[in-house]
């Protein structure tokens, strides 16, 4: 049997960072083994399904490069499916009609608790339910009350649940709508899902479905079950911690390479291998090399891998993310300055993300509006007229503006003047950026450009001037 997996996440909130790692184990899996990989969008939920959220996660698996082989499926569009599945069990006597009521089964509840006893339906509409005009009855799924559950787990080895610890779930609600045990089971069925990845909060559910599609005498899929992830604190993640939708690691400057990087070493470890390349990850991974133990989410390790990323990828790939940033603030980089590969180069040694070089770059774009004011009162003192409206006339007189030759002025000018290099290149770095930090000088007059520079020179002595009188 070839392998298939899938995701099949609730459109009920965002893709966070927990969905994204099953997602993309669940993708590895399937690509390692040259297998498919199935995107489920499990929205029988009708309360709280929005489209909104259905989009966040198309939106998710688009940017992280998650590519599906098949679907998106949607569970609302099989409700015939489902009722013809839950039919079949009860013509099978495998399901029941259940009349009992919500107040019923609260007060079944309280009782078992109060003799401290695990909460559970009883079986009262098991064997002959009495049927109640005018109520609609849920539809229960007869569990084999004798015997194990037992199955080896890729993660977590072999697995067995007794089937009396396991009560008589409902597969169909009062007003016919199946619940998430029978869809998950009827939709592995018939999409032929080889292996199930999900997450551990799932377990529970396993020896369920086992039960269900053993009823309808189906090949049972391979389970492998992943360890929760946990904030640097070992809570378990949550908002605090940074399990948010992914498309805010985007809005905050990772490049989706290095967040994939990241999520697969949560909990899954080649070695003391850090750095994998997508074709790496479908090389090496192997769900029998994921931890049992929890992983704790870190923050401070995922802007390293990101920096790794942002120095040693493509500046073709790095510019393409950093486009986005830079329309965000505005900046059509084709139509107001250089090359933004070329702004990738120059920038990348000192961005850990890539907001923060989008903020760095923004003066090769656009005109800033006032000079920090700790660089400008540093540099900008008597005399400094002076070293800049020399550098001007020396610019301006130049044929071909290129980083070399503009280096050799400023350093003749240095010369000249008897100044230390930092007297001449600093002032004329807030002269042209607004503040004091920018690539090395060359770089950044090159990429700014012959009519940016002499401009903002001339601004720069006017306001130097200014505060002089």
């Amino acid at each position: 049997m070839s392998i298939k997996t899938r995701f099949a996440p609730s459109p009920t909130g965002y893709l966070h960072v927990g969905g994204a790692r099953t997602a993309l184990f669940s993708w590895l899996h399937a690509k390692k083994n040259q297998g498919n990989f199935v995107l489920r969008i499990e929205d029988t939920d009708l309360e709280r399904s929005t489209q909104a959220s259905v989009d966040a996660i198309l939106e998710g698996m688009e940017w992280l490069g998650l590519d599906y082989d098949e679907g998106p499926f949607y569970q609302t569009h099989r409700f015939d499916r489902y009722k013809e599945i839950i039919q079949q069990l009860l013509d099978q006597g495998d399901a029941y009609h259940c009349y009992c009521s919500k107040d019923e089964l609260d007060d079944l509840r309280e009782q078992q608790m109060a003799n401290k006893e695990k909460p559970r339906y009883n079986g009262k509409c098991r064997q002959s339910a009495e049927v109640k005009e005018g109520v609609n009855p849920v539809v229960r799924f007869r569990n084999q009350a004798e015997g194990v559950v037992t199955w080896v787990d890729a993660v977590k080895g072999s697995i067995t649940v007794a089937n009396q610890e396991l009560d008589d779930l409902i597969i169909a609600r009062s007003d016919g709508t199946p619940t998430y045990n029978l869809t998950v089971v009827v939709d592995d069925m018939d999409m032929e899902i080889s292996d199930v990845v999900r997450g551990d909060d799932h377990v529970n559910n396993t020896p369920r479905q086992i039960n269900i599609l053993k009823a309808l005498k189906a090949e049972l899929p391979n389970y492998a079950h992943l360890p929760m992830i946990l904030g640097d604190d070992g809570a378990r993640l949550s908002k605090r911690h940074g399990a948010v939708s992914v498309m805010q690691y985007r809005d905050e400057g990772y490049l989706p390479e290095a967040l994939l990087n990241y999520l697969v070493r949560l909990g899954w470890s080649h070695g003391d291998q850090e750095l994998f390349t997508r074709e790496e990850m479908i090389e090496l991974f192997d769900l029998s090399n994921v931890n049992v133990a929890a992983s704790a989410f870190n923050t401070e390790k995922l802007v390293w891998i990101n920096h790794q990323y942002i120095m040693n990828s493509e500046p073709e790939l790095v510019a393409k993310h950093l486009n986005w940033h830079m329309l965000q603030r505005g900046i059509d980089v084709q139509a107001q300055g250089p090359d933004l590969q070329d702004v990738v180069k120059a920038q990348r040694e000192r961005s850990k993300t890539l907001v923060e070089m989008a903020d760095a770059s923004i003066y090769f774009y656009k005109d800033f509006d006032e000079y920090d004011a700790k660089a400008a009162k540093k540099n900008f003192k008597v005399g400094t007229d002076e070293v800049l409206t020399k550098l001007l006339s020396e610019f301006s007189a130049l044929d071909t503006w290129s980083g070399t030759v503009l280096h050799d002025i400023v350093l003749a000018t240095a010369e000249q003047l008897e100044l230390k290099l930092g007297k001449v290149a600093q002032p004329l770095r807030v002269a042209v950026c607004g503040a004091g930090m920018s690539p090395s000088i060359d770089v950044t007059l090159e990429l700014l450009g012959r009519e940016k520079t002499l401009q903002r020179m001339e601004r720069a002595i006017k306001y130097i001037n200014s505060i002089k009188d």
